[in-house]
């Protein structure tokens, strides 16, 4: 790690070989990445063999966390902080942010030890900003909010781009999903914003429910939702054109060729929205 990005939240011990797969290193298989361990592969294999659309699903989210990065870096967000990162495979959110502005500061949390030990040696900032990465679990919202990393590194009376992207379908209702996405958009203050991809079951109901069922199957819970359940994630805050589409709908770039992309593909909903 350079001087300016810190790391926190160090399990007790780190298990370089784990048993059991994790979401975060299933995804960085997905995305071509080499930190994933035979649990995770044998894991999206199966996922893979029920629900063939996914690895374009899983490339599709992550270019939408690229161009949705770069809006907000672009209208002049420096605070940003992503929980539920995994991997962090370049390039990743900081180097989006800050390749627009220098000096923006991101804080990554994520609930997987294996991220932990990979952050300290790919989270490079630029000199002019600032990265650090915390170890937390989501469904503890105001102790991530007041982890040493959060709290000395941005200002939470300022701004903050709130990133939770291909997180909420991994927190089933019975998890509080609305109720921790309303504690942490409470703790925002006005101008902040709140960018969330999803998983939904409205293109391909047959082959969400398989998929679910295969992370199931490796030790995951998941639940996919429809549109009008993740829109209540926005609920009170102000959508950003073009509002709740197909992940790939989202402004997409000219080499995206969304035009080519079937929504089943995407299998799932994003938006951006403002705080009032």
């Amino acid at each position: 790690m350079d001087r300016e990005s810190t790391t926190g939240g160090t399990p007790a011990a780190v298990d370089l070989e784990p048993d059991r797969a994790h979401s975060a290193r299933m995804y960085d298989y997905y995305l071509g990445g080499v930190t994933n361990f035979p649990a995770d592969r044998e894991a999206a294999a199966l996922a893979l063999s029920v629900f063939p659309n996914l690895l374009a699903a899983a490339r599709i989210n992550r270019r939408f966390m690229h161009r949705s990065t770069r809006f907000l870096a672009q209208q002049g967000i420096t605070q940003f902080l992503d929980i539920g990162t995994g991997i962090p495979t370049s390039p990743n959110l900081h180097e989006v942010a800050q390749q627009t502005n220098p000096t923006a500061r991101v804080v990554y949390t994520d609930n997987d030890a294996i991220v932990l030990t990979h952050a300290r040696a790919l989270l490079r900032s630029t000199p002019e900003g600032r990265t650090a990465y915390v170890h937390a679990d989501v469904t503890d919202p105001e102790r991530l909010l007041a982890s040493e990393q959060v709290r000395g590194t941005l200002d939470l009376r300022r701004p903050v781009a709130l990133s939770l992207n291909a997180l909420l379908h991994f927190v089933p209702d019975e998890l509080g999903a609305h109720r921790i996405v309303e504690h942490l958009k409470a703790r925002l203050p006005s101008g902040s914003t709140l960018t969330v991809s999803h998983v939904t079951p409205d293109f391909d109901p047959e082959g969400i429910a398989r998929l679910t069922d295969a992370y199931r199957a490796a030790g995951t819970a998941g639940q996919a939702r429809t549109r009008e359940e993740v829109l209540r994630f926005f609920a009170g805050w102000e959508l950003l054109d073009p509002g709740l589409v197909p992940t790939h709908r989202w402004h997409p770039d000219p080499g995206d060729l969304a035009h080519t992309i079937t929504d089943a593909e995407s299998s799932g909903y994003a938006a951006v929205a403002r705080k009032p």
